[in-house]
């Protein structure tokens, strides 16, 4: 018994570690994407406004940095549970079920998450090959596509570790650091 309670342990321990290494790089990713879209932003405007013509790269640099933050993001909202759930029918679901169907969502997102990082990779090997450009900015387009893999990856990883914190522990678990009961208490003050 002392045994298995050691392996949980271990296991629990590098869920955690896995976890807050995502979470400081998501939370850096999105923080450093929004601030130089905002630096960018603020410049082009002042630049019209001033010298009456616009950065000729901040529209390619800004589409760069949106790809950032939304595929930074996805990885920021499976971590905290704030993704889309439509939850009608599992609503009605006892709790032993309810659990079962969450271990299951989690399961098939995060294999499909993996698999969709998967395909991004392959499709920017592509681009590669095909040696397109930004025009303005002057750098290969398949560099700007690197985030979605990694954020599709990273998004995976987290369903992952949903996946299998629900299997660990007795309470259903929406997130790594997000219960049901809890979320159903942060919709009720809302």
């Amino acid at each position: 018994m002392g045994e298995r309670s050691a392996k949980k342990s271990r296991l629990a321990g590098v869920i955690e570690a896995i976890d807050g290494v995502i979470a400081k790089l998501e939370q850096f990713i999105m923080a450093i994407g929004v601030i130089l879209m905002a630096i960018n932003t603020i410049a082009n405007v002042i630049s019209r406004f001033i010298f009456n013509h616009s950065i000729i790269f901040a529209e390619e640099l800004n589409s760069i940095f949106i790809l950032l933050v939304t595929f930074a993001g996805i990885g920021f909202a499976a971590r905290h549970g704030r993704h889309i759930r439509m939850s009608a029918i599992s609503d009605a679901l006892p709790k032993q079920a309810r659990k079962i169907l969450m271990i299951v969502i989690a399961a098939i997102t995060s294999v499909l998450l993996l698999v969709l990082a998967w395909y991004a990779i392959q499709y920017i090997i592509s681009l590669q090959a095909k040696g397109r450009v930004y025009p303005a900015l002057g750098i290969p387009i398949y560099v700007s596509y690197l985030w979605v893999p990694i954020g599709l990856g990273v998004t995976g990883i987290q369903y992952g570790l949903t996946f299998l914190i629900n299997l660990r522990e007795k309470e259903i678990y929406l997130s790594t650091d997000l219960r049901e009961e809890d979320a159903q208490e942060l919709e009720l003050e809302l």
